[in-house]
């Protein structure tokens, strides 16, 4: 459905630039990230895919990235960034840089599980669920770069992330207790660490593309979202969920992937470059994404949603549920290497592995 979606929003773009360039100028929602400089003469392009908007600090890193790497390189390297499900949907486009169609992509936390169950991890339930741990398990390289390397089997490398904020769940009702949450249906994302962990809390997710969520949130067929108040208040859901309860069980993030075939052919001064710029610019990123937080939770106030916290005895339950979740993908994120992730972040393991 979202493959479709994207090709379908792709055609229509396309049919508009052809037909009504004036129109399309006037519209465009990218053009005030245009470059300013030429980049057809560089002798290196790097197309890089996301499904979100630029809006989201998380994601206009795309075209801080790309000024940058174009200045350091010397106008060598010219990124052409593709937000907005320009390429595909996320599924889709994973395959695109496997085989090399596309240099780069900033992919979801919860669609990277498809093609690598170890960095599912980052998914787990209260493991790296703060802005302060996120930070804390990159500044360890030993384990950040071991998760990074979850594709490079398959001809993808990792280098840095950036986010979207802490995870809750947006809902028509007020949700204060696990019993209210239970009232609700719950629009999950397509990813089964998702899958298992709504299971584990005995919750009513429905597994859904994101296109398909306005029109089924006006419909009843979901009532809720579980998802993060930046994206929430940008793309208008609080305008029909008023409510927002602060789980903050995981953080949403954008894993930097790499097609390496393309990366090696790069000279060793420009792979420095590179990956130079992109740690940078993340690093900076991530402290705007703290920033973006307070502020879209405070406008979401100011606009009449309520914000809820369960009682602490609550929110530990739904930490011992979702224990289970840990469990079940122990073996494919790897028993010891998940434990040394648990004991670094101070995570307290409730089964046995």
């Amino acid at each position: 459905m979202l493959r479709k979606w994207c090709k379908v929003v792709t055609l229509v773009v396309l049919a508009v630039m052809i037909m009504a360039p004036q129109a399309w100028s006037k519209g465009n929602p990218l053009a005030k990230w245009k470059a300013t400089y030429d980049m057809s003469k560089a002798k290196y392009v790097m197309k890089v895919s996301n499904v979100s908007h630029p809006v989201i600090e998380g994601v206009r890193v795309g075209y801080s990235i790309r000024d940058s790497l174009w200045k350091r390189s010397n106008g060598q390297i010219a990124l052409k960034f593709y937000p907005l499900c320009q390429l595909g949907g996320e599924v889709e486009v994973l395959n695109m840089l496997q085989t090399g169609t596309i240099q780069g992509m900033m992919c979801s936390s919860v669609a990277v599980t498809n093609l690598a169950p170890r960095m599912g991890m980052i998914n787990l339930p209260f493991l790296i669920n703060s802005f302060d741990k996120l930070d804390k398990f990159v500044a360890n390289k030993a384990l950040f770069s071991y998760y990074m390397d979850g594709m490079l089997h398959q001809g993808v490398m990792g280098l840095d992330i950036t986010g979207y904020g802490n995870y809750g769940w947006a809902t028509k009702i007020p949700v204060r207790t696990i019993a209210d949450a239970k009232k609700v249906k719950f629009r999950i994302a397509e990813a089964a660490v998702n899958k298992s962990l709504y299971g584990a809390w005995g919750l009513h997710p429905v597994v859904m593309p994101w296109p398909d969520v306005p029109i089924s949130l006006k419909q009843g067929v979901i009532t809720g979202l579980d998802h993060t108040p930046i994206v929430c208040n940008i793309t208008k859901k609080f305008e029909i969920c008023k409510n927002f309860t602060q789980i903050n069980y995981a953080q949403g993030l954008f894993i930097h992937l790499l097609n390496k075939k393309w990366f090696d052919s790069l000279p060793a001064d420009l792979q420095k470059v590179v990956t130079d710029v992109i740690h940078e610019e993340c690093a900076k990123t991530r402290v705007l994404t703290r920033k973006q937080e307070d502020t879209q939770i405070a406008k979401a106030k100011e606009s009449g949603v309520t914000f809820f916290q369960l009682s602490a005895a609550e929110q530990e339950k739904l930490r011992v549920l979702g224990d289970k979740v840990h469990k079940e993908w122990a073996q494919q994120i790897g028993v010891d290497y998940l434990k040394k992730v648990q004991d670094f972040m101070g995570y307290k393991r409730i089964l046995d592995y």
